[in-house]
């Protein structure tokens, strides 16, 4: 069994001296604390304690983001003293020769984890900066969104982004690291909160709870999947690495352990009594510190090499891509080859249940939903499972036209069937009301960012249509796209960006949840036929390329049945081109429906109306061309 300091011994690597041998764990263990704790801060500012009815934040939340804010300047030191750190142990110089700006500079962008410390220290300050100026609640839930972000450089790489299967290896570290920093850092805010003996502790603690209970679920399974991936059974209690791995499911174990009783304890006696705080301190207190020590675990862990590869020969491909490909792209092999992805294809089946268990609710309680709004609402994400882990998404990493398909179905056509589906709608039929005194939950929320400044704005037909068609000139035909074929995190940024800014432009056109903006169904009309030919544009501008995007990705393939990479391209262009068509038919088709309702629903509000006036706009109207006809018959002016 090595350590990470004999194993580079072996290597060949020298000694970098105990600045770097002690520093490094100790810093990064301490700023991954720090993290966390900004992490756990803004949830509770964001999600666990109510702000005033103003908008502005209350006491607790005020405290939390000032919290989080120290915190991620913690953050952001470490992780800038992490790059000279990282250089000086993979380098074997002394921590005071990697510091230096020459040795620095050139060795920074040689070594991946040295980088990924560079943008962290940047997001973490940006982060910093950032928290210092939210006094309102609606920033919140960005501050713990971009507080997450900071973990993903350091997630997309290290030894889950290197080697075989390293696609499933990096997106369940991603899952796992989400959870588990949640989950800790969600646990310290609700323990400093109850100490400081804030308010609302018991929606805070109940809240939490639910929380942890997910968080729970996500990281066992997202940390089985990391551990196959990696280890072999065999190698569990035989390698420092396999040993780590051991007591981090342990550890889980007891925090498992330690949630379930303050479910069945301490919880209840809070809700009972907001003055019992004991036993949750108590539960609590014992649980920070066994996260503590998990913390500490998966630190050693980074810095321990995991055992050999199992299947050590590695072909280019599976290099390159994390898995190999049988074959080019055949209709068989896209329809059965599939190769789940965990980012969006769970994204996708857990955003069908829970809109199916929200349907369930309505049911069961006598209150209709429309069936076609359900149908919708699964086809787009049996689309988004489909286009990201069938054979489509397989391939879509290696062959162009093959993306560019995935691409379409992302963004033309997903986004299309999840606005139909109403979601928002019925998210606001089935969650409980806060009511004038209660406390503002997840229902209160919505309606809140629904009503926001960024969503008016974000809803306005032009910018949601620039953001959209926008985003395909500035990937591809500005370079991006080239240029990062070979990043993991990329690729999973474009598939967000793909279902997000779809899902914004036909939520804005065609969606049927209410919107910031009253939009009249000719401006949508004109909205969709606008944006057609810039779509049709780009598809062009593609099939008339004469240089390949992305060449030198494609070629280090090795993929002898993918030679021709350029028509391949112009493949893609004419996919992009043609099926802009698809949506346009069901877009044009929403359009109707809606058109013939809102006019149905204008002439139902005029006869009610008229029942209830007994006609009086008609009465008068009459009344006018009568009296016209009068002054006509005696010359009155």
């Amino acid at each position: 069994m090595l350590s990470a300091s004999d194993a580079l011994v072996l290597l060949g690597i020298p000694d970098p001296g105990p600045a770097t041998t002690y520093g490094l764990p100790a810093l990064r263990a301490i700023g991954e604390i720090a993290a966390v704790i900004a992490i756990g801060s803004f949830l509770l500012a964001a999600f666990l304690v109510p702000p005033q009815q103003n908008g502005i934040l209350d006491v607790d939340g005020y405290r939390a983001v000032r919290t989080g804010s120290v915190a991620s300047i913690i953050w952001a030191v470490c992780a800038l003293l992490l790059v000279p750190l990282t250089l000086s142990d993979t380098s074997g110089q002394p921590f005071a020769e990697a510091i230096k700006p020459a040795n620095l500079w050139i060795a920074l962008d040689q070594v991946e984890i040295a980088s990924a410390w560079r943008w962290t220290a940047i997001m973490a300050v940006v982060l910093a900066i950032a928290s210092r100026t939210v006094l309102r609640w609606a920033w919140t839930p960005a501050l713990l969104g971009f507080s997450l972000a900071t973990l993903l450089p350091i997630a997309l790489s290290g030894h889950s982004s290197a080697g075989g299967s390293h696609d499933i290896a990096t997106n369940s570290l991603i899952l796992h690291l989400g959870a588990a920093s949640l989950w800790a850092g969600g646990l310290f805010a609700l323990l400093a909160h109850v100490r400081r003996r804030g308010a609302h502790a018991d929606v805070a603690a109940r809240r939490f709870s639910t929380i942890a209970g997910v968080c729970f679920v996500v990281m066992g399974i997202s940390g089985v999947i990391n551990a196959l991936v990696r280890v072999s059974l065999a190698d569990l209690f035989t390698t420092t690495y396999g040993l780590l791995i051991v007591g981090k499911i342990v550890a889980l174990i007891v925090l498992g352990g330690f949630g379930w009783m303050q479910r069945r304890r301490a919880l209840p006696a809070l809700i009972a009594d907001p003055t019992a705080r004991g036993p949750l301190l108590r539960f609590a207190g014992a649980e920070v510190l066994v996260l503590a020590a998990t913390i500490g675990l998966a630190v050693g862990l980074g810095r321990t090499p995991p055992p050999a590869e199992i299947d050590p020969n590695l072909t280019t491909t599976e290099a390159a891509l994390g898995y190999n490909l049988s074959g080019p792209p055949t209709f068989a092999r896209m329809a059965l080859d599939w190769r789940f992805d965990l980012i969006f294809g769970t994204a996708a089946i857990v955003m069908a249940v829970v809109y199916l268990i929200g349907v369930r609710r309505l049911r069961l309680r006598g209150d209709a939903w429309p069936v076609g709004r359900t149908v919708a609402w699964v086809l787009g994400c049996l689309t988004l499972l489909i286009s990201t882990s069938s054979g489509i998404g397989r391939y879509s990493t290696a062959v162009f036209s093959v993306h560019m398909t995935g691409h379409m179905m992302l963004s033309m056509l997903a986004p299309v069937l999840l606005a139909l589906g109403g979601a928002l709608t019925l998210a606001l039929r089935v969650l409980p009301a806060a009511g004038k005194d209660g406390v503002p939950g997840m229902r209160e929320w919505l309606l809140m960012g629904l009503h926001s400044r960024l969503s008016q704005f974000v809803t306005h037909p032009l910018v949601a249509a620039l953001i959209f068609v926008g985003g395909f000139y500035v990937l591809y035909l500005g370079g991006i796209f080239g240029a990062v074929l070979d990043s993991h995190g990329a690729h999973l940024l474009m598939n967000l960006h793909f279902v997000l800014s779809g899902y914004l432009f036909y939520w804005t056109v065609i969606g049927v949840d209410p919107s910031p903006r009253k939009i009249a169904p000719v401006t949508k009309l004109a909205v969709v036929f606008g944006s057609l030919p810039f779509h049709a544009f780009f598809g062009v501008a593609l099939m008339s390329m004469n240089t390949v995007m992305g060449g030198w990705f494609y070629r280090t393939l090795g993929l002898d049945w993918n030679s021709d990479l350029l028509g391949d391209q112009k493949l893609g262009g004419g996919i992009a081109w043609a099926t802009g068509e698809v949506p346009l038919v069901l877009v044009m088709l929403a359009l109707l429906i809606q058109w013939t309702r809102s006019d149905d629903r204008d002439a139902r509000r005029s006869d009610r109306a008229a029942e209830r006036d007994h006609d009086a706009d008609l009465a008068a109207h009459n009344a006018m061309f009568a009296e016209l006809a009068r002054r006509e018959r005696t010359g009155e002016q």
